[in-house]
């Protein structure tokens, strides 16, 4: 009996570190990057919504080149947050930064740079994030302009401005601030 009492505790054990291994019953909100998401509605009713994970800066240089030891460096793939990659979900059809975009579920990456970032719009969902190997992929790549945050920014944030019947899409993080036009 003590020893189908060892077994039972034994398989108890090991079937409750498999199970937090595949992430089964994880709360994501506990995680170091917990997640986030933005929305945009517009007018008509129709929406955009982001879901990311937002990591925090932690005193650590976030943008730059690899020899200042950046946490995301310059001309690399991002993928913009942390944790699996960031869902871009549209219930409407749109020009992002030019490009059409037909609505659908779509994951995005960037590619800061300190001048300018790329915004990579890709059709593969359920990705974790990196290394990115999905270029065929692709739906756009389109420019993202470049400004500095008026203050410093703590944890990584993707948000929405209205302009008029359009929005922009903001992400913000240390003292970068990049973001694109979106129009219906």
């Amino acid at each position: 009996m003590k020893n189908f009492a060892l077994l039972a505790v034994s398989l108890f054990a090991v079937a409750t570190f498999a199970s937090a291994q595949m992430g089964m019953g994880q709360d994501k909100s506990k995680r170091p990057s917990p997640p986030a998401s933005a929305e945009c509605k517009f007018s008509d009713g129709t929406t955009i919504k982001v879901d990311y994970s937002s990591p925090r800066a932690k005193g650590r240089k976030i943008f730059g080149t690899a020899s200042e030891k950046a946490l995301v460096p310059y001309g690399e793939i991002w993928r913009t947050g942390a944790n699996e990659a960031t869902t871009f979900v549209s219930d409407t059809n749109l020009t992002v930064g030019g490009k059409a975009v037909l609505a659908g579920s779509y994951t995005i990456f960037t590619i800061p740079k300190a001048d300018k970032w790329t915004l990579i719009i890709n059709k593969k969902n359920a990705e974790w994030g990196i290394p990115y190997k999905y270029e065929a992929d692709e739906l756009a790549r389109v420019d993202m302009q470049v400004s500095k945050t008026p203050a410093p920014v703590e944890n990584f944030t993707i948000a929405f401005d209205p302009t008029g019947s359009n929005c922009t899409l903001r992400m913000e993080w240390e003292n970068t601030r990049a973001s694109v036009e979106i129009t219906k």
